[in-house]
């Protein structure tokens, strides 16, 4: 998934609405109220208004990362929040190798499934398209 670092953030404080972040990184205004929700994103608040400031568009880049990888939202909450509180940036190092690990056997292992799968389609196919000739044949 990435440590922070490997984000880009402008250097100035520069904030943005939910609709500037939600065009950016081409998802809904309710994924990111989702994200909020479950304590992934924490915008600051001036009435009705939501001000996200870089700390929130670093978080929302990883967790749309962390999908794209296929951890849950529960591992990408653990990575994230690992950052800001012990063990800081090394524990959350060590436990997104950790899960990287299990994340690539468990696709190897779905590589090997689909290969045998696609093995047996093309033997089946194989037999069909024989008996069919055989049918056509007689």
């Amino acid at each position: 998934m990435g440590c922070v670092h490997n984000i880009r953030v402008p250097a100035e404080t520069s904030t943005w609405s939910i609709a500037e972040l939600a065009a950016e990184y081409d998802v809904t205004l309710r994924t990111i109220r989702f994200y909020e929700d479950r304590g992934l994103l924490t915008p600051e608040r001036r009435g009705t208004v939501r001000i996200y400031h870089p700390r929130d568009r670093v978080r929302l880049a990883l967790i749309l990362r962390g999908k794209r990888l296929g951890f849950t939202l529960d591992e990408i909450a653990t990575i994230v929040d690992m950052y800001d509180r012990e063990p800081g940036e090394e524990g959350q190092l060590v436990y997104l190798l950790n899960q990287i690990t299990t994340r690539r056997a468990e696709l190897e292992q779905r590589r090997r499934d689909i290969d045998e799968t696609l093995a047996e389609l093309a033997e089946v196919e194989a037999r069909c398209q024989a008996d069919l000739k055989t049918l056509r044949a007689r």
